[in-house]
């Protein structure tokens, strides 16, 4: 399994599959956010399988990842986050959508979206947030998600 531990509640990586799932939750993994369109998520035949949330999107630069996807992802990981979970975050090669969205959630606990970039990185050779349509979409979500509380400021949701 191909995967980087960004922090001590952040994983970003290859999409997991069925077997992959009793490492994740040794790992204290309670959410898998799935970025990508093309794939369902792996089924967890756990008797309490890990909670998973399919957000699918497109890594093309003609079609940005939605700003509501990134929210989505974002607020259900903060709830996972604050109740001592884990998240791990995944695309197909862990280094576009998975990185965006790992990204809005660091952005999400209160890095910046440099910080959050440079820490991507630091953590895992593959990523790539700098690719100019996934650093706009960092970017973006920096603007726009509302510190005071869980979500995105109104007029941007």
């Amino acid at each position: 399994m191909d995967f980087s531990k960004i922090t001590d509640y952040l994983f970003i990586g290859k999409t997991p599959q069925s077997q992959d799932y009793p490492l994740l939750r040794s790992l204290g993994v309670r959410l898998v956010i799935n970025m990508r369109f093309e794939r369902r998520p792996y089924p967890d035949f756990h008797d309490e399988p890990i909670t998973s949330l399919w957000l699918p999107t497109f890594d093309t630069p003609l079609i940005p990842i939605p700003m509501r996807a990134l929210r989505e992802g974002a607020v259900q990981a903060n709830k996972i986050i604050k109740q001592g979970g884990k998240v791990y975050v995944h695309c197909a090669a862990g280094a576009h959508r998975g990185v965006a969205m790992g990204a809005a959630i660091l952005i999400a606990q209160g890095y910046s979206s440099e910080e959050a970039m440079d820490l991507i990185e630091q953590k895992r050779s593959e990523a790539d947030p700098r690719a100019w349509y996934i650093r706009r979409r960092i970017l973006k979500f920096e603007q726009v998600w509302d510190h005071r509380g869980e979500g995105m400021l109104p007029a941007d949701c």
